[in-house]
Parts: C-alpha cells; sequence; structure tokens
C-alpha cells in the first residue's frame, strides 16, 4: 500500500504512532517501526535534552536496519518553557529524520529543522490550521478530529466532515488522526482524502506499550460512551477517560463556572501522568483516551495490530468495495 506519506516518510505502511505522555518511549516507537509504521518518541516525557538524546540511542538500537522511528516535540505556552533549543539539538545530533510536532505554531524551528533534512509532519485540528502549517513550509499534517484523545481544538468537526475538508484545500499529504482503529479506519480514511493514519488510543492498549496493564485493561472495558471532555470553560478542551479523577474535576467545573482557573483543577491535572500510565492508578486524574476506545477488545503485538490493520483494508478497498463496483458496471 503506497501513499504520499509512505513516500514521504520512507514507511512501508500509512500507519503513524501518535506521540503520547508517558506513553511514546523506545519500546512502542521502535515496535511500530518495524512493523513497517512510524515509530514516535514522545521529546517532553523525557526531562531534558540528555534524556532524549539517550532514548532516541536506545531507540536505535531496539530498531531495525532501514525501519523509521522519529520524535513528537509540543510547543506548549509556558512563561517557564522546557528547553526547546536542546530538545531540538539532540533530534537533530540523534539522527532523526521526522519530527512530529503539536500545540504552537513551530515555524520558529523549521529552518534549522529542514536544513539538517527532517521532515515535520504538524497536529493540526481545522482546515484553517492545517493551511497554515503548509503555509509555513511543514511537509505533512495529521488531522484531528473531534473524536480525537487529547486535545480535538473549539471546533468539534468530526472526521467524516474534517478529511474531506482538508483534502479539497490542501497540497501537502495528510494523516488522519481520531478515531482509527482498524483495517477499516484506514479504507474510510484514505477513501476520504487522507494519506494514512495516525492512531494513538489503539497503540496503548498493544503488548509493547510501556504502560501499567491497568491502562491497557481499562481501555479494553470501554465504550465509546465513556470519554468526557474536560478543561472547556478554559478553552483546552481534552479528551479523556472518565473515572473518579474526572468526575472531580467536573464537578469543580459545574461548582465554579465562569470563575474556574487552571490552579483549581492543578490535583487532578499535574503529574498525574506517572501514577496512570506507571503506577496504574486509575483514578488519579485525567488522561488522554479517544472515542476509539470503543472499537478497541484485544491487546495484540504492535506487528500483530499494523498488518491486521493493512490486511483488512487491502480486503475491504480490493475484495468489498471493488466486488461492488464490478456488480454495479456488470448490471449496466
Amino acid at each position: 500500500m503506497r501513499t504520499r506519506i509512505t513516500e514521504l516518510f520512507g514507511i512501508e505502511h500509512p500507519i503513524v504512532q501518535g506521540g503520547m505522555h508517558y506513553v511514546g518511549f523506545a519500546e512502542l516507537a521502535s515496535a511500530v517501526a518495524n512493523a513497517g509504521g512510524l515509530g514516535l518518541i514522545t521529546a517532553l516525557t523525557q526531562r531534558t535534552p540528555d534524556d532524549l538524546a539517550r532514548e532516541i540511542a536506545r531507540c536505535r538500537e531496539m530498531t531495525d536496519p532501514g525501519r523509521v522511528f522519529g520524535v513528537n516535540l509540543t510547543f506548549l505556552p509556558s512563561v517557564t518553557p522546557p528547553d526547546y533549543p536542546g530538545y531540538v539539538r539532540a533530534i537533530i545530533e540523534g539522527g532523526i529524520k521526522v519530527v512530529e510536532t503539536a500545540g504552537n505554531n513551530p515555524s520558529q524551528w523549521l529552518p534549522v529543522l529542514k536544513e539538517a533534512g527532517i521532515k515535520v509532519i504538524h497536529k493540526c485540528t481545522s482546515v484553517r490550521h492545517s493551511l497554515k502549517a503548509e503555509a509555513i513550509g511543514c511537509d505533512a499534517v495529521s488531522v484531528d478530529g473531534f473524536e480525537c484523545g487529547g486535545h480535538p481544538g473549539e471546533d468539534d468537526v468530526p472526521n467524516f466532515i474534517l478529511l474531506p475538508r482538508a483534502a479539497d484545500e490542501l497540497k501537502i499529504p495528510f494523516v488522519a488522526s481520531g478515531g482509527m482503529a482498524d483495517g477499516r479506519s484506514l479504507a474510510a480514511a484514505l477513501s476520504l482524502g487522507a494519506d494514512g493514519i495516525n492512531m494513538g488510543t489503539r497503540f496503548i492498549a498493544t503488548k509493547e506499550a510501556p504502560v501499567h496493564d491497568n491502562v491497557k485493561q481499562a481501555i479494553v472495558a470501554a465504550t465509546e460512551l465513556d470519554t468526557r471532555l474536560v478543561m472547556r470553560p478554559l478553552r483546552n478542551t481534552e479528551r479523556v477517560l472518565n473515572n473518579a479523577g474526572v468526575e472531580r474535576l467536573l464537578e469543580k467545573e459545574r461548582t465554579l463556572g465562569a470563575n474556574l482557573k487552571f490552579e483549581d483543577i492543578l490535583p487532578e491535572v499535574a503529574g498525574v501522568y506517572p501514577r496512570i500510565m506507571k503506577e496504574g492508578d486509575m483514578d488519579a486524574g485525567v488522561w488522554s483516551c479517544g472515542m476509539v476506545a470503543g472499537l478497541i477488545h484485544d491487546v495484540p503485538s504492535v506487528k500483530e495490530l499494523v498488518h491486521r490493520i493493512v490486511d483488512e483494508a487491502e480486503t475491504i478497498i480490493c475484495g468489498r468495495l471493488a466486488g461492488m463496483v464490478t456488480a454495479g458496471r456488470a448490471a449496466l
């Protein structure tokens, strides 16, 4: 299956692993790369640029020759920002050739990344943001629909509308993110104009994902009705899996209303990811999870999952859909 994304990144399958906090470690990134997709290390999960450099080296040791992994680098609005120059330097010196950027506009970092021969894919939640990413020189975009785990933006446009709109407007390739889980997802995304898919929640529920089994089983047990939107009053909307910590946060939102401040919800959002992902404390606070949890029913290996998705998509495209066209022509 050859698309503009497989050609751009030099990967076998048009499947990208999302950069996820306290999930995107070398174990998962290398497994996705070895299965023929694009694996991503999450830079800001690493406490320092030196830590990131070591994680890149560790991932390279675990990745087969010719396979591709990259780094996710999220630019956060902050009065005390992370050492972004240091992280960028670690990425370049580590020989990384694909970077997924997210958050704030990455334009100030594009020249140095491009000079190092790095391809940049930027995460966007709207067509207008995607067009901006194209205009500033990003090589591709990841278009995130309202279904996605994490931050879906404030427009609330689902992928059945967002993807064809992006296809109408963009010249650069893009992948569909949000609601992607299986071969049906891949076939549908390609049909709607995308050049591949980006999966986050689905890759958490795999054997190689370096998270507590409680997290994987929570995803398997969840339905499409079990996510919640939090921080909407702060215009920092995040889709998370419901739990006691989420209910505590939502109660604060209801009680404080327009007076809600970020400081009010710190106990539910600050520093909770290690407790959840490493220790399995499922009620510690909020953690990103997409509505796609309703389509996840097992915990396969990454290789099993990727190959299953590609096989299912090929069967749908070459079998079921092609059969419909052939039958229709025969009837005429």
